[in-house]
């Protein structure tokens, strides 16, 4: 009794869906360095937008605009030397740095496992070319023993025709020769 089973039918390599990031998928979850909570979205902008030229440049603006009402006495909210906005520096440097240094710790765990996935896809490359060059060294051992084989057969071949011809030979010269001569009446 013969089992039949469906044959499995092969898409195409161009017409696969092949999931590129596949080796990145694992450290998905570094992807966010403070979370997913809102504090965490919100210290993460915070923290991106300390380097960005518009922060910089509205913080000078706040400078000058502060030391200048205090020095052209429109305002004396803070005058000279600035206590207030010394106080307000050292403030936005205590919540800075430590917002930096998390961003850069968590930045170089995702460059840890980005470099990771990507050592990964390397080595299931190098492991996919080690089997096909397996295949095609076994490919070249086939096809190596099949041109032997045929040139074997092909000399056999030769060897029989001209074994024939020899024998077909001898045949015709025998018929031919030890036939008595025909009369024609």
């Amino acid at each position: 009794m013969k089992t039949t089973e469906p044959m499995v039918k092969q898409q195409p390599a161009h017409q696969r869906k092949v999931d590129y990031l596949r080796f990145h998928r694992p450290h998905e979850h570094l992807s966010n360095p403070f979370g997913n909570g809102w504090f965490a979205l919100k210290a993460e902008a915070f923290a991106r937008f300390f380097g960005t030229p518009v922060f910089l440049g509205a913080q000078t603006l706040i400078v000058v605009i502060w030391i200048g009402l205090n020095v052209l006495g429109v305002v004396k909210f803070d005058v000279y030397p600035f206590i207030l906005l010394n106080l307000a520096f050292s403030l936005q440097a205590a919540y800075a740095a430590p917002l930096i240094l998390l961003a850069q710790t968590r930045q170089a765990e995702r460059d840890k496992a980005h470099s990771d996935a990507v050592a990964q896809h390397r080595e299931a490359l190098a492991i996919a070319n080690e089997e096909r060059q397996k295949i095609a060294a076994q490919n070249s051992e086939i096809m190596l023993e099949l041109l032997r084989q045929n040139t074997e057969l092909t000399t056999l071949t030769n060897q029989l025709t001209t074994r024939l011809e020899s024998m077909a030979l001898e045949l015709h010269q025998k018929l031919v020769l030890n036939t008595p001569p025909r009369s024609h009446i």
